[in-house]
């Protein structure tokens, strides 16, 4: 099959299409024709060298993908099920292999290898596409799903708070802030500029702002009548820190899933205990697989209904194929793709 291996750490143009062993689905698995795979910010990091795939994932990019399910791996052990996944929700209906079937199309959640004409993956991280989803739409959603409800998750994010998307334009944000109102949480959100700041509150955002503005914190505080928000999501890492302290309300909480500006920074303190705030970090690549179908069990209950019923979509702002990877690469780190970039073997 062919896939887009990294032929060495460097810049887009180490993005090559190869011919490699397609993929056999092993006992809870199934064999997945990709018909769309999601780009992510995390392949650019692969890409350099600076983000490897954990132990036993494809080597190639890929954090999420859509299409038909072609083989399905033998049923998996009850028991050895039972002790790997001890402690997580029970997958839901239509989660195990022995319950997904030839032909069924599927969105799929993965360690790597999505940018291939074929993937491997736990049935447990499939979710059911229903057909007025369209295999570009689907492949653009898992990731993004799922690290927004987790880390919903992980902050208490309960409905009637606010909640602050730091990157309201970008493949994340563009997603947290129709699933956070959705939720039943108020929504500010920020982007660069005034079109995508415009385009972010089209998403459902109750306060959509420009975070290229000096005064961001004041802003922010002025939209909450000085309390404060009770979440924030943040993608920036360093070069947020000190906005996302300053305007967290009484008991807020801080969770960074990206570190888009940098990985080290100065952290008030003064102003964290004053707020009694948490600092949440997290990430969802490397988590057990246990872990991962304890959230894509959630996702499944949780979330995907949204999609089912067309009150969710992702933002697509391009589709490319294998052969420009380098190219999506490129647009991805440029910061004018609002949405998500998908590739399409």
């Amino acid at each position: 099959m062919r896939a887009v291996v990294v032929t060495e750490p460097g810049g887009p143009e180490v993005l090559a299409v190869q011919d490699v062993p397609e993929p056999v689905p092993g006992p809870g698995e199934v064999l997945v024709a990709v018909e769309a795979a999601g780009v992510n910010r995390a392949d650019l990091l692969q890409r350099a060298g600076a983000y490897p795939p954990p132990p036993g994932a494809a080597p190639w990019p890929g954090l999420e993908a859509a299409g038909v399910v072609l083989a399905v791996g033998p049923a998996a052990d009850e028991a050895a099920t039972s002790r790997t996944t001890k402690g997580a929700a029970e997958p839901a209906r239509g989660a195990r292999s022995d319950e997904l079937a030839v032909g069924d199309r599927v969105a799929v959640l993965l360690a790597g290898g999505g940018y291939a004409e074929r993937v491997v993956v736990s049935a447990a991280l499939a979710l059911r596409v229903p057909e007025a989803v369209s295999p570009v739409e689907a492949g653009a959603l898992p990731e993004a799903l799922a690290t927004v409800w987790s880390n919903l998750r992980e902050a208490q994010a309960a409905p009637g708070e606010t909640v602050l998307v730091r990157g309201g334009s970008g493949g994340i944000g563009s997603i947290a802030v129709p699933l956070a109102r959705l939720l039943g949480l108020r929504v500010i959100a920020t982007a660069g500029g005034p079109q995508r700041v415009a385009r972010v509150a089209a998403l459902g955002a109750d306060v959509a702002l420009d975070h290229r503005a000096d005064d961001l914190a004041d802003q922010v505080l002025a939209a909450t009548d000085g309390r404060g928000v009770d979440v924030v999501l943040d993608v920036l890492g360093a070069g947020g820190l000190e906005d996302n302290v300053r305007v967290l309300a009484t008991g807020g909480r801080l969770v960074v899933i990206g570190l888009q500006k940098g990985r080290r920074g100065t952290l008030d303190l003064g102003t964290l205990m004053a707020r009694r705030g948490r600092v949440i970090a997290t990430t969802l690549r490397s988590r057990e697989p246990a872990d991962k179908a304890r959230i894509m069990a959630e996702v499944r209950e949780h979330v995907w209904p949204f999609v089912v019923d067309g009150r969710l979509r992702p933002v697509v702002h391009r589709t490319l194929g294998l052969d420009d990877a380098a190219r999506a690469h490129e647009l991805l780190a440029s910061g004018e793709v609002f949405g998500k970039l998908v590739l399409v073997p």
